[in-house]
């Protein structure tokens, strides 16, 4: 499978058509230096920033964030499997029956395609 980029804000940007400095506009910003630091990955975008580029390009946050997505499904996963694991050792009831299912479901969540960005 080929690597993810941590985001694709520039790829995005430069299909648009938009300057650093429109999007910066866009998102609040007096310039674009913000922008560029951002698609330079020197910087990480707060979450109403991040709302704003999924709002600006239309696409959803986990395909622009395709990578750091991915690493943090990855991160969730392990953590799910050591809980369900934890869990199982319990005594079984309907509560943990249903834990155990949802965690199922994230351990077995597939990755996000890279021809999804």
């Amino acid at each position: 499978m080929a690597q993810l980029l941590h985001h694709y804000l520039r790829t995005h940007r430069r299909r648009s058509g938009f300057s650093q400095d429109e999007i910066a506009r866009l998102l609040g910003s007096a310039s674009g230096t913000r922008v560029s630091r951002y698609e330079r990955f020197a910087r990480n975008p707060c979450l109403d920033t991040v709302f704003a580029y999924e709002i600006i390009f239309k696409k959803p946050i986990r395909q622009l964030f395709a990578g750091r997505y991915e690493a943090v499904r990855l991160d969730v996963r392990t953590r799910a499997l050591q809980l369900s694991e934890a869990l199982s050792k319990r005594a079984a009831d309907h509560r943990t029956a249903r834990k155990l299912s949802l965690l199922r479901e994230i351990v077995e969540s597939k990755p996000l395609q890279p021809g999804n960005r």
